[in-house]
C-alpha cells in the first residue's frame, strides 16, 4: 500500500531532511512507485506538487529534496496503486476549498464497496477510492457546521466520520487545513514529537544524519507522522488501531 508523511510545527520549518528519506521509498528502498505528491501550507496559501513518476526518480521530487520550502503543515504521499490508473489526477495529496481555506488529504489503504452519495460541490476528478473518501468527508464537514468550526469541533466530527469509512477497509489518512493536522490509523502509522533538547537524527532509508542543534531554536517544535519510522535513532510512537490524533503547533492535542 501507499506511504504517508505529515509534519506539523509551531514555526515554519523545512521538511527537506525527512522528505529525502521518505522519497527513497518511492521505488528505491520500497516498491511504492506509482506516483507521489506533497503540499506545503504557507499562511492561507498552498504549494502543491504531484507527479505520476516514482518519487525516487522524479525530477520534481529532486527539486523538493533540494529546495527548503518552509511550512507549518506539510502532507506528502507516495503511491502504490490499488484503485485507479497511474496518472496525474490520481496522485495524492488531494486539495479542496472549504470555508475559504485550502484542505489537503492523503490516504493509505484500500476501501471496498465504498460508494457514498455525493450531492454537494465536492466531486472526484480522478478514479481513486481515496479522493472519493476525501470528497465525502468535505461534504459531511460542510453539512455538520454552519460556520467555521474550531479545531476541537472539527476533531469531534472527524472522530464520528472516520469509522464510517474505515469499516470498508484500510483507512490511514492525513488531513490538514493549514491550522492543524489530523491523522487516523487503521493499521500502521507512527508519530514523533521533536523539541528541545535537540540531538541528532539518522535516516533509515539513506545514510544521512543531521544535528538539529545547528538549525533550530530552543522553542522550536515539530511533530512528524509517517507510515513507517523515518529515522533509526529516535523514539517513534505507534498509533493504536482506529485512533485519530490532531496535531497543533508541533504537539499532539488531547
Amino acid at each position: 500500500m501507499c506511504q504517508l508523511l505529515g509534519m506539523n510545527c509551531n514555526v515554519p520549518t523545512d521538511v527537506t531532511f525527512s522528505f529525502s528519506g521518505f522519497s527513497q521509498r518511492g521505488g528505491r528502498t520500497d516498491h511504492h512507485s506509482d506516483g507521489w505528491g506533497i503540499a506545503f501550507f504557507e499562511g492561507r496559501g498552498l504549494r502543491h506538487f504531484v507527479d505520476h513518476e516514482p518519487a525516487a526518480e522524479s525530477a520534481v521530487a529532486q527539486l523538493i529534496r533540494r529546495y527548503p520550502i518552509k511550512s507549518r503543515n506539510v502532507i506528502a504521499h507516495i503511491r502504490k496503486a490499488t484503485q485507479g490508473a497511474v496518472n496525474l489526477q490520481n496522485c495524492h495529496p488531494f486539495v479542496r476549498e472549504l470555508w475559504g481555506r485550502y484542505w489537503v488529504f492523503a490516504h493509505n489503504g484500500d476501501l471496498k464497496d465504498f460508494s457514498p452519495r455525493l450531492h454537494g460541490h465536492f466531486r472526484p476528478v480522478g478514479s481513486t477510492d481515496s479522493e472519493l473518501a476525501f470528497c465525502w468527508i468535505m461534504q459531511e464537514l460542510a453539512k455538520s457546521h454552519a460556520n467555521v468550526p474550531s479545531v476541537e469541533e472539527l476533531t469531534i466530527t472527524l472522530r464520528e466520520l472516520a469509522p464510517r469509512i474505515a469499516k470498508h477497509g484500510t483507512f490511514n489518512f492525513l488531513l490538514s487545513n493549514g491550522e492543524a493536522l489530523w491523522a487516523h490509523a487503521s493499521t500502521r502509522l507512527h508519530y514523533l514529537e521533536r523539541s528541545a533538547p535537540f540531538g541528532q537524527s539518522t535516516l533509515a532509508d539513506e545514510d544521512i544524519s543531521i544535528d538539529w542543534t545547528t538549525c533550530t531554536s530552543p522553542g522550536d517544535r515539530a511533530a512528524l507522522i509517517v507510515t513507517e519510522p523515518l529515522t533509526r535513532d529516535e523514539s517513534w510512537v505507534e498509533f493504536r488501531q482506529g485512533e485519530l490524533k490532531v496535531f497543533v503547533d508541533g504537539l499532539a492535542v488531547a
